[in-house]
């Protein structure tokens, strides 16, 4: 393995603390979309694939639903089984979205959040249809930017395309059609759109969570943040920027293999 830990299984390890203070959740709308869409309810069965800290996990469990967080990396799987240390309905599961280690048949739901682009396709699909529930559901769910929504949005853009290691490479739009067609027969979709102000350190925490931004000991680590703080300071207003969000949902219904 390189020593900058660039593999899917690795690459957010030493970012826990950052993605859980500064990743977006997801917004209300989403979940009563989903509600009306499938009647989730409390006595589902949740199977969360790369449920990393817990962001979506949540939100089935504000619902009351039994949720198996199915997470391959031990320090983002840790961080969840401490947020939910004491949600009894929450399972805490050394796995991957092709090979989860649940029962057959065992789940009403599986759902990806910002995870799905790292799977493989035709052995996610064969295993999510194995876990599913005859006419169950599968959702897929990103937070995207608004690349084009304001002038910070599209400068913000423009820079991790030019400073970042490999944005490009790991956008999850790059092929998601082809790949949502080979795990899905059909689906639907819905979008959502939100906005939240930042401060710089909110900024700069975010970019810190993404797999993508130098880290800390890396040479281009304080370059990177000092032209941050300046594309920030171009465009700040009363100290704060604008980030322009939407939630992107696919959910499938899934039949028998």
């Amino acid at each position: 393995m390189s020593s900058d830990r660039r593999d899917p299984l690795h690459r957010f390890s030493n970012r826990v603390a950052d993605y859980i203070r500064y990743r977006p959740g997801y917004p209300p709308e989403l979940v009563a979309w989903l509600r009306a869409e499938t009647g989730i309810s409390a006595s589902w069965l949740v199977a969360d694939m790369g449920s990393g800290t817990g962001l979506l996990s949540r939100e089935f469990l504000r619902l009351g639903c039994t949720v198996y967080g199915v997470e391959p990396n031990d320090e983002m799987r840790a961080a969840a089984e401490r947020e939910f240390a004491r949600a009894p309905k929450f399972h805490s599961v050394a796995g991957k979205a092709e090979a989860t280690t649940l029962s057959d048949r065992l789940v009403d739901l599986v759902s990806a959040g910002q995870a799905f682009h790292w799977f493989d396709p035709p052995a996610t699909r064969r295993e999510w249809r194995r876990i599913v529930k005859t006419g169950g559901y599968a959702l897929v769910v990103f937070n995207s930017r608004l690349h084009d929504a304001t002038p910070f949005m599209r400068a913000y853009d423009d820079y991790l395309i030019e400073h970042a290691i490999d944005y490009t490479r790991v956008d999850h739009q790059r092929g998601l059609v082809d790949k949502l067609n080979t795990v899905f027969d059909t689906y639907v979709e819905a979008h959502f759109p939100f906005t939240l102000r930042h401060r710089y350190d909110d900024v700069r925490g975010l970019s810190m969570s993404s797999s993508y931004v130098p880290p800390p000991g890396h040479p281009r680590h304080e370059e990177f943040f000092r032209g941050l703080q300046a594309r920030f300071d171009d465009y700040a207003v009363d100290g704060m920027v604008e980030f322009a969000y939407e939630t992107e949902a696919y959910l499938s219904r899934l039949g028998a293999v």
